[in-house]
């Protein structure tokens, strides 16, 4: 029987297990290595050995489709939201619920280790060390928290001459701050995924000249949708995840291709080539970036191929061509560890996929162990984390059905690796009984039907039925596009022409009609 549940991490996903934790009656202790919640979100502008956003970032996804399931942004906050007012969001969520007081900052996990009854308790020791020394602990259940920005990759020796012949800087990252100690300097971007070009754009403001260094094809776009509402609101509802499951991939590939290139050309922009698109497994990415564009036009950032090597001063590509540099930036991603964790665990998983549901390592004999957060979605990786840690905390308690065998859950896991996470929600929400039963919606609360079959899928879906039903959810999905305009109504204008601001269902289904707008529902 689980009761006492170690935490690891006070982000976003560590707040979210423990307050679902607590929702099942279970008891959760939290231990965060820093001295404030909020993980990465939490601004930092001298240790660069935490993993820490940039001082311009913000979101990707918006405030509605971000938040956790039972408790909306504020009114008045953006849609997008810079880092500093997500850290708010989150210590509002913290003080409401009650989650600081079970959260030991400042205290480092150093070992998490199965006991030796383990096959038949499920428990594990836990060490932990803060300023005043060491203190072991006994948990029937842990919940790692730590995110997948944990260890940055930096690919040096598939780079000739950086480490041998270049005498200027280089470094991931995760090192970077912002534009202070690159103004005047001649800056090379490797790696264009969302951050290579926030860091591009940002450093083309201040920067000599920036430079940034691509292999494989990437599609940009924007996050306001061509009816200059949030993109991913317009595009993800349940009617457009219908159609993307009942239309043949060649006809989707048509569709996406033409919203990737209705902006502008990106075969032109040197970003991404059609021909590739269209082979059966192109390698490609998708980045949410709308100034990017127009530096590359006015060449403050220029797009160059691969890197071949380096010399003392210089990067030579895979095209010839040869570029004077002094920094080097490389955004190469990140790789995950638990070096807290014991080898005979940690050699269980590689990777997420490889984890049943992207959550448990299926080979455990007892499923007291889960990886909350280490996921990549189409959405937010918040709302994500949030699900799986309701469905854990139902498992922990005893109120979900116990884990299929291992031979099932390792052939899940095959199917599923080459498999987008387009229904990963809504298959974890049905294994909690938290999915939203939408025929049943239709008929008795057509308004309500109406919005969650055809309006944006949003967290609070998740709350209308089930263990954890919120009585505010039904509100909180029919007022959601006025929360979009209430930040933007800072200058109202008198316009009796004015159309529907997204409350009128009829207007709203006129749209999904149109053949324009099919282009909008394909951008991811």
């Amino acid at each position: 029987m689980v009761r006492r549940v170690a935490v690891i991490g006070a982000g976003a996903s560590g707040l979210a297990s423990i307050k679902c934790c607590l929702d099942e009656g279970l008891e959760p202790t939290c231990f965060e290595q820093s001295e404030d919640i909020g993980g990465l979100w939490c601004y930092d502008t001298v240790d660069c050995k935490r993993t820490s956003v940039y001082r311009s970032v913000i979101t990707n996804t918006s405030k509605e489709m971000s938040c956790f399931s039972d408790f909306p942004f504020p009114d008045n906050f953006p849609n997008f939201l810079p880092h500093h007012r997500l850290l708010e969001y989150f210590r509002m969520y913290a003080r409401h619920f009650g989650l600081l007081q079970h959260i030991r900052f400042q205290t480092t996990v150093c070992s998490v280790r199965k006991r030796p009854d383990f096959s038949t308790s499920g428990q594990w020791d836990v060490v932990t060390e803060t300023k005043t020394g060491w203190e072991s602990h006994v948990f029937d259940a842990v919940m790692i928290c730590t995110g997948r920005y944990q260890e940055p990759l930096l690919p040096l020796a598939s780079f000739p001459g950086l480490e041998t012949r270049f005498r200027g800087r280089y470094l991931h990252s995760k090192e970077y701050r912002d534009t202070e100690g690159f103004q005047g300097k001649r800056v090379l971007v490797v790696g264009l995924g969302n951050s290579g070009g926030d860091v591009a754009v940002e450093l083309s403001r201040a920067a000599a000249k920036v430079f940034v260094s691509a292999r494989s094809s990437t599609w940009v776009v924007s996050r306001i949708s061509s009816h200059g509402f949030p993109l991913d609101m317009v595009t993800r509802t349940r009617l457009i995840y219908f159609l993307e499951w009942l239309l043949p991939s060649a006809i989707m590939k048509r569709i996406r291709f033409g919203k990737f290139n209705s902006w502008f050309n990106h075969t032109n922009y040197g970003l991404a080539s059609v021909q590739r698109y269209f082979l059966r497994f192109p390698k490609f990415n998708v980045i949410v970036n709308e100034e990017l564009p127009f530096c590359l036009l006015s060449g403050t950032v220029v797009l160059k191929p691969a890197v071949k090597e380096f010399t003392e001063s210089s990067a030579i590509f895979e095209d010839g061509t040869k570029e004077n540099v002094d920094v080097v930036i490389f955004t190469t991603g990140y790789g995950f560890s638990f070096p807290f964790l014991e080898d005979s665990v940690r050699s269980l998983f590689q990777e997420s996929c490889s984890l049943y549901k992207s959550i448990f390592p299926p080979q455990l004999e007892k499923p007291t162990l889960a990886i909350i957060g280490l996921i990549q979605l189409m959405g937010s990786v918040m709302v994500g984390a949030e699900m799986q840690a309701r469905w854990v905390t139902s498992i922990f308690a005893g109120r979900s059905q116990h884990l299929p065998p291992i031979s099932r859950m390792m052939a899940d896991i095959s199917r599923k690796k080459q498999q987008l996470a387009k229904g990963y929600l809504d298959d974890i929400a049905s294994r909690t009984g938290v999915k939203p039963n939408v025929p049943w919606l239709l008929l008795s609360d057509p308004r309500l039907g109406l919005a969650v079959a055809f309006g944006p899928c949003s967290p609070y879906q998740y709350r209308l039925r089930g263990r954890g039903r919120w009585s505010g959810a039904r509100g909180a999905i029919l007022t959601q596009w006025q929360r979009v305009l209430e930040p933007l109504r800072t200058r109202v204008l008198d316009d009796s022409l004015a159309g529907s601001t997204g409350s009128s269902w009829l207007g709203l289904l006129a749209l999904l009609l149109l053949p324009p707008f099919l282009l909008d529902v394909f951008s991811h």
